[in-house]
């Protein structure tokens, strides 16, 4: 199968170096896999640094930053002009083993009814610590990683995840066909969530290649402008792919949380920005784009909401937002809400 490795860069000549040797050096066959890099408007030589040194690459420079979501679209339609039976998303601020990509394709093939396939992800500066075994979606729309900061352990078979990480994952063109790609309006953050779920939605299954290995430069860090995106986007990706009797069915405890996360981010300062998220959907050509990608969605789903929420959860458990309100409170309140609920959604 013929491969397109795709990776948008964005100020990531630091990264580049050692990230190409790994890939020019893998056990899957060179002749069948091409790297697609997709620069958005990086000033930091980026581009002509992958020119000069990787000229094996196919360079696509964007003359600004058009997102995560829009630069990887880009990279996937160059992907398919060429051929590629598969495409593999891979962030800039990784390293990847010899046989990660022989290892994503293995699995990939195993099985038709796989969709998506996720790297098993390290953390580059705690080897031996996982940073992502598949992620996870709580039912209010929050994301993620899943294993975060847990010791590293043999897995066996490909167990079946809720979402793939966006920064490696291995996706059919097939599939892409079908469910369409990243919505470029997301820009960055929850993008992987949101095609995550709506291939869930066309009956594809997302699981983990636990011998394919990345190692991830990963540092979460809070600012208010991830946190105007991931809310802004939280709530963009559940109207567009619960069913509205879902929705309704979930409104209290999604006011109630609001009302919680407005109070927090009084003293957090990151109230501005949720006021920010909300006034989104007040704009009524961003609701219309919504629903016009919602009415597809719905128009061509083949999986029930009470198939796809089994997957979901009621807790947030991720290390670096643990707090003892959230610990001791929030998760105990809505995981009992939640093993409640799913037991009543039966549509």
């Amino acid at each position: 199968m013929k491969v397109a490795i795709i990776i948008v860069t964005y100020n990531g000549r630091e990264y580049l170096p050692e990230l190409f040797k790994n890939l020019f050096s893998q056990s899957y066959p060179q002749e069948k896999f091409f790297i697609i890099v997709v620069d958005n408007g990086s000033s930091d030589e980026t581009a002509r640094y992958i020119k000069e040194s990787f000229p094996e690459a196919e360079l696509i420079q964007n003359r600004y930053n058009v997102g995560f979501a829009e630069g990887n679209n880009i990279g996937v339609r160059v992907a398919i002009k060429n051929g590629a039976d598969y495409v593999v998303f891979l962030n800039q601020d990784t390293i990847v083993a010899s046989n990660w990509l022989e290892e994503l394709v293995k699995v990939a093939e195993s099985d038709k009814t796989v969709g998506m396939v996720q790297s098993k992800i390290l953390l580059w500066t705690e080897k031996d610590k996982i940073n992502s075994l598949g992620n996870h979606i709580h039912f209010l729309g929050f994301a993620f990683c899943g294993g975060y900061k847990e010791q590293d352990k043999a897995i066996e078979g490909t167990p079946e995840i809720t979402y793939a990480s966006g920064a490696a994952m291995l996706v059919k063109i097939e599939v892409l066909e079908k469910v369409g790609l990243f919505d470029k309006d997301l820009f960055l953050y929850h993008e992987d969530v949101d095609l995550g779920w709506r291939t869930r939605l066309m009956g594809y299954r997302i699981v983990l290649a636990p011998k394919s290995i990345v190692y991830h430069k990963y540092e979460f860090a809070r600012s208010v402008e991830k946190y105007y995106w991931m809310e802004r986007n939280r709530f963009v990706v559940m109207l567009k792919n619960y069913k509205w009797s879902t929705l309704l069915f979930m409104s209290l405890p999604l006011a109630f949380m609001e009302a919680g996360l407005l109070f927090y981010s009084l003293f957090s300062g990151e109230f501005l920005q949720k006021l920010k998220g909300y006034f989104y959907f007040l704009n009524l050509f961003n609701l219309y784009k919504i629903f016009k990608k919602r009415e597809k969605i719905q128009k061509n789903r083949k999986i029930k909401d009470k198939d796809i929420i089994k997957f979901f959860v009621g807790k947030i458990e991720f290390q670096e937002i643990e707090n003892p309100i959230l610990k001791h409170i929030i998760n105990p309140l809505f995981n009992f809400y939640w093993l409640i609920a799913k037991r009543l959604i039966v549509w």
